[in-house]
């Protein structure tokens, strides 16, 4: 059974450290993409603050930001495509040769949080090893073998299926409205902005693998 890892580093350590000191208020997501071509495991972010200006300068100026292309941007979220420098590469490949995948990687506060699922125990041991090796500062939160099945079933991180259930019991699709995004991040010990992004995507992806239809389908009255 594959093993899934969950890890927290300073984003100094990794990527983006000089854009944290810029705009320290920002949220950066990326792109979950299951491949294992270093180009492609992280080629799209999404950035949520404030002042998405001076975060697409403080991007454009981190020595990890190869080249950097604004997307899309609306409501305080913007979408960048980005080729990422060769330290991040470095990270990106040994991910790649230890047959990893990128499940779910975002940061804010100046730290990333990383989830990779690999194919054994042996393999993870060598990714640690990698760090170890390079005095990263990682610290490792979790590990465990596979998915629970409602999160496989609907395409659910166990982020995003974590923060579901604590906003449904916190009341905070109720309405009115029991609980605020500001309650789910203290309960959860995360950020506001991660909050908000982890409920989007999970409810990006129930409603794909619950409500959605193929636009080719016909339905005869």
């Amino acid at each position: 059974m594959s093993i899934v890892t969950e890890f927290t580093i300073p984003a100094s350590s990794f990527a983006l450290g000089r854009t944290f000191e810029a705009v320290p208020d920002v949220t950066v997501e990326v792109e979950r993409l299951a491949t294992h071509s270093r180009e492609w495991v992280m080629p799209f972010v999404w950035v949520t603050g404030d002042d998405l200006d001076a975060a697409e300068a403080a991007l454009r100026a981190d020595p990890t930001v190869e080249s950097l292309q604004r997307l899309d941007a609306r409501d305080g979220v913007a979408e960048f495509g980005v080729e990422w420098s060769e330290d991040v590469q470095a990270l990106v490949d040994q991910i790649v040769d230890q047959h990893g995948i990128v499940q779910e990687a975002e940061a804010a506060d100046g730290t990333w949080f990383l989830e990779l699922r690999f194919t054994d125990q042996e393999a993870v041991g060598e990714f640690r090893a990698y760090f170890h090796d390079r005095d990263y500062g990682f610290e490792l939160q979790r590990l465990y073998e596979g998915l629970p099945p409602k999160e496989r079933e609907y395409d659910l991180t166990a982020e995003q299926y974590e923060v579901l259930v604590a906003a449904l019991e916190a009341g905070y699709f109720d309405v009115p409205r029991e609980a605020a995004g500001s309650d789910l991040a203290a309960e959860l010990d995360i950020s506001t902005n991660a909050v908000s992004q982890r409920l989007r995507r999970a409810t990006r992806n129930l409603t794909r693998n619950t409500l959605a239809v193929s636009t080719d389908s016909e339905h005869e009255e």
